[in-house]
């Protein structure tokens, strides 16, 4: 956790360690991680619309049963192996790295998870997003992504009528980016809006700080922070409207 009293305003970029927030459940293993807790004083354990962002672990062989969500919006980010989902709505889908899936569960939505004995042991991202209403109608999106490119910003869901591929009901936008060592780019980000970063793989600097493997960093600043590579890495970044209106009912995110 970022240790510093300084205001908000007099620090624009708060980094924070890989969280201590975790559930061990066996074959299946998750880490929470709250951006609202970076910033000394901050009331509320998400940032706006992004609830927590969650590095979950499956081992091969391995079911979450049948189970509800309610009230908010869950992306599942596959950088490598897949994810096999179904649910009570027939879908019968594999979320890899070349596909997305975006789970609106509104008013609730019932799926299941699992890795078939044959698949690799897996390592994903699930980020929860507070709707900016309860009990919308729930729906599924499972899509195709289109190929990264080296050392730039890939967008992956945005708001609901954007031009992101995929859509979530808050204002919130989601890259990912794959980044040679020694190379830099610039945080994606809007006026007003503030950004946050979490680093799957390698090394970094978001501005002048130290942001490593499983480590977080959330600029407030007015101006766009630049990410280098310190090695070979893989960045996700969500750029967050933090004065939208959001719920806060969701099973897991709230």
């Amino acid at each position: 956790m970022e240790h510093t009293d300084a205001p908000q305003s007099e620090r624009p970029i708060y980094t924070a360690p890989r969280t201590e927030i975790a559930q061990e459940q066996g074959r299946f293993r998750t880490y929470f991680n709250f951006p609202g807790r970076m910033v000394p004083g901050h009331d509320d354990h998400g940032y706006g619309p992004l609830a927590t962002v969650v590095e979950s672990f499956m081992d091969p062989g391995t079911l979450i049963r049948m189970h509800q969500h309610r009230n908010e919006e869950i992306i599942s980010w596959v950088p490598e192996g897949v994810m096999r989902h179904d649910d009570r709505e027939g879908n019968e889908l594999v979320t890899d790295p070349e596909h997305l899936l975006v789970m609106n569960a509104g008013r609730g939505f019932w799926h299941a998870e699992e890795t078939h004995g044959s698949d690799p042991p897996l390592r994903m991202l699930q980020c929860f997003v507070r709707p900016h209403s309860l009990d919308l109608d729930p729906k599924l999106q499972h899509e195709p992504i289109s190929e990264p490119t080296q050392n730039a910003w890939r967008h992956l869901f945005g708001p609901e009528g954007s031009d992101a591929p995929l859509g979530v009901r808050n204002d919130i936008h989601c890259y990912d980016a794959r980044l040679d060592a020694d190379t830099s780019v610039t945080l994606p980000t809007r006026p007003g809006w503030h950004t946050y970063c979490y680093v799957f793989d390698g090394s970094t600097e978001v501005g002048d700080e130290a942001v490593g493997e499983t480590e977080s960093a959330l600029v407030t600043a007015d101006e766009a922070a630049t990410v280098t590579a310190a090695e070979d890495s893989v960045v996700v970044a969500f750029d967050i409207n933090p004065d939208a209106p959001v719920t806060r009912q969701g099973t897991i995110g709230r």
